[in-house]
């Protein structure tokens, strides 16, 4: 029942931080600069960070910052098990902008607020052209000086599953010879991808070394990426078994 309650809470500040930052603040900022937007919307995510902590007893610790290069962007290549990376990489990763679900654009209040952070969106059922939207936009982005977040297997998986990585991230790094950045976490061991149930800990954030591009094939580079990736995870996970079904009340 614990679980249940800390999730309940959380989502009362959750639904509250969407309102605030979803409806107030955009016309607020609108007649400011690109920077300024991002330091205002982001923190958003920064308070849900800090929200989760206080309500849910879930903090992170990144292993790896050595190889985050605020100099050049990088497209990040990431596992993706829960809804706490999309919160929490803004507190992460230098200024970014997300590779993602055309439908998220069409939520009331969050998908506007969203697209004013110039995210990607793509048509998941748009085949090659897509990917040539995917590549010209992103190239755009990261040109600008802004990181590109990028899940490959396009959706969030269970702890301990492995889903089919997608070339479109690899595509537009080896396409615009910026590096590729790879990541594993275990975010879906405390926020599971489904229900309100939090359970605390520390989600661990593994950062690899930059990937270089130049020269290279989308598929070779994106090998080596999940390769990397699905290795760390080993290290990370299993999840403890007493996080695989609902805690006892009171632990």
């Amino acid at each position: 029942m614990l679980p249940l309650i800390r999730g309940l809470l959380f989502q009362l500040g959750l639904v509250g931080s969407i309102l605030v930052f979803g409806l107030l603040v955009p016309p607020l900022i609108w007649p400011f600069s690109r920077p300024v937007r991002y330091r205002v919307l982001t923190l958003w995510g920064r308070f849900n960070v800090w929200w989760l902590r206080v309500s849910c007893g879930i903090d992170y610790r990144v292993h790896g910052r050595e190889h985050i290069d605020p100099s050049r962007p990088h497209v990040v290549l990431s596992k993706h098990q829960s809804a706490w990376e999309t919160v929490a990489f803004v507190a992460i990763f230098p200024m970014q902008t997300w590779v993602l679900k055309r439908e998220l654009m069409r939520i009331p209040l969050f998908g506007w607020t969203l697209s004013m952070l110039d995210p990607v969106p793509i048509d998941r059922e748009g085949g090659r052209q897509a990917l040539e939207n995917l590549v010209a936009e992103g190239k755009q982005r990261l040109d600008q000086g802004r990181w590109m977040i990028v899940f490959p297997e396009g959706t969030r998986v269970a702890p301990g599953e492995h889903g089919r990585y997608r070339q479109g991230g690899a595509m537009l790094a080896v396409r615009t010879g910026y590096p590729v950045l790879p990541v594993a976490l275990n975010s879906g061991s405390f926020w599971p991808k489904k229900g309100l149930r939090r359970y605390p800990g520390t989600v661990e954030v593994v950062i690899g070394a930059p990937i270089e591009t130049a020269g290279r094939k989308p598929v070779e580079v994106l090998s080596e990426a999940e390769s990397w990736i699905e290795t760390t995870m080993t290290e990370i996970e299993p999840r403890p078994a007493t996080l695989s079904t609902e805690k006892p009340d009171g632990q």
